[in-house]
């Protein structure tokens, strides 16, 4: 699948085809597992494919996964795991 073609997805479609290279990646997975997958390529040829259309999600979406930990509530000063050995 080539990136420039995703590019036209609106993300709501992204969005779909993204669930659908899940379930096919897992399906994989599960063939490969047992034995009966033909070519191990297709694996990775689907991890690809994932990881452009969430690539472009991000990319559409405008928030990287940086920005949204830092926009989440309470993350501003707050130390989620605090030093080994003190108490406070």
């Amino acid at each position: 699948m080539k990136a420039a073609e995703l590019r036209d997805l609106t993300v709501e479609e992204l969005n779909r085809k993204a669930g659908e290279l899940r379930e096919n990646l897992f399906n994989l997975k599960i063939r490969r597992r047992a034995g009966t997958l033909e070519s191990t390529s297709d694996v990775l040829k689907n991890k690809r494919d994932l990881a452009r259309i969430l690539t472009l999600l991000t990319q559409k979406q405008g928030t990287s996964k940086a920005a949204r930990r830092a926009k989440a509530p309470g993350a501003e000063g707050a130390t989620p795991n605090p030093p080994a050995g003190k108490k406070e």
